[in-house]
């Protein structure tokens, strides 16, 4: 099988809207926690969110091509040109049916659900906008990506919630490894700070309701409530290692393994026992033929919930056994929220970042120690550590466990 290897990095988020502004905001401790602004939040509990600021589509992409996607897509292709711009991908030199896309997000547009809705009621059903679904549906950020670069590779766009990215980024890695393309971009997307997108979490008691920014999202931490919604996108160029060469590509990293299971449990809870995610990381390290105590870092799901934080701890210590103390982890999301079906995009490209400066950020928020979450979460200051095996996990409502395993390339 072929070998693949990550060649760009594109992300939008609430602390950095490009990859440099973005790790150097993860480097400080910068955190994009504010009150909502997308919506009078006057009668919610949940006041507070991780939004993207200062984000002009126009400056990715041209006007109309704006006005024909939702903000969800408008990230996905911002991020995605990055990612392309950064690999270096001429596309007058390639041949556009070996590059491919697989783009996850979870949701979709909520915005124009709610928008056409109101319209729908108040001056009948011929008056919805025709183009609502096209607008709304989950696939479009992956097609309007194909779209606008010409991609028409296999295109794909992988819906497991939460895990959407990671999973996308993992079936990317699949079709390359097969022959199938040569190039893929892929990650995840998300944005639906939205009345009825906050609402619904907050009814099932998932989301935080701490007007503090400094304590709302605050993963491993003894006082975690819940999580904060972040928006964004984290979209990442694989290849084959040998199309890489090829062309003369500049290589960050080698993405080794992908491991994904199912829990089979409970529709929103993980495993009590971390069975699942354990076996998802195990998965992942079996691909790559390495053994628990190669593993230097995991960025963990950790998403501030009581549940969640809980049993990944559990399941890191079942995958990793007596080297498990001995990792460094940590959550991207005590600086950005959770980005949902954007979330393992963007943690993807912070596991990659890892691996090439040698740092790993620090679980920001995370104050008093919980007796049961019991591993070293990079509490207080991020590390200088050698990166060489790194381990994203993306856990999903419906049981979904998602584990990438990447390493620095090696030739």
């Amino acid at each position: 099988m072929n070998r693949v290897v990550v060649t760009g990095l594109g992300a939008v988020t609430p602390i950095g809207n490009d990859v440099d502004t973005f790790w150097n905001s993860l480097k400080e401790k910068k955190i994009g926690f504010g009150p909502i602004t997308a919506f009078d939040t006057t009668e919610f509990k949940v006041k507070l969110a991780a939004e993207v600021t200062n984000f002009d589509a126009k400056q990715f992409m041209d006007p109309k091509a704006v006005r024909r996607m939702e903000r969800f897509s408008q990230f996905a292709v911002a991020a995605a040109k990055q990612a392309l711009d950064d690999a270096k991908i001429n596309m007058s030199e390639m041949d556009p049916y070996r590059i491919g896309v697989s783009i996850g997000s979870g949701v979709g547009s909520l915005q124009i659900i709610e928008k056409e809705h109101v319209k729908m009621m108040e001056k009948g059903p011929g008056r919805v906008n025709p183009l609502m679904v096209p607008l709304m549906i989950s696939n479009m950020a992956a097609g309007n990506v194909s779209i606008q670069f010409g991609l028409k590779g296999k295109c794909i766009d992988v819906v497991t919630a939460c895990a959407s990215g990671t999973h996308s980024i993992g079936e990317a890695m699949r079709s390359i490894q097969h022959g199938e393309v040569d190039v893929m971009v892929t990650g995840g997307t998300e944005s639906c700070i939205t009345p009825i997108g906050v609402a619904g979490f907050s009814g099932l008691t998932a989301l935080s309701t701490s007007e503090d920014p400094k304590r709302a999202s605050i993963p491993f931490d003894a006082e975690r409530s819940g999580f904060v919604m972040g928006e964004g996108a984290g979209i990442v160029v694989l290849e084959s290692l040998e199309h890489a060469k090829a062309r003369g590509a500049r290589i960050y990293a080698e993405l080794v393994g992908y491991g994904a299971t199912c829990d089979a449990y409970h529709i929103t809870s993980p495993a009590e026992d971390g069975s699942g995610a354990a076996r998802a990381m195990l998965n992942a390290m079996d691909e790559a033929g390495i053994k628990p105590e190669q593993i230097d870092y995991v960025n963990a799901h950790g998403t501030s919930t009581h549940h969640n934080d809980l049993f990944e701890t559990k399941a890191i210590k079942l995958a990793l056994g007596e080297h498990a103390p001995h990792v460094k982890i940590n959550s991207t999301k005590s600086m950005i929220g959770h980005l949902l079906g954007a979330a393992g995009g963007v943690e993807f490209v912070t596991c990659v970042k890892s691996i090439e400066n040698g740092f790993v950020h620090a679980t920001v928020g995370l104050s008093v120690d919980d007796p049961e979450c019991d591993l070293d979460y990079t509490k207080g200051e991020g590390v200088r550590v050698n990166v060489n095996y790194a381990i994203s996990n993306s856990l999903g409502f419906g049981g979904h466990n998602a584990s990438l395993l990447v390493k620095k390339f090696e030739d």
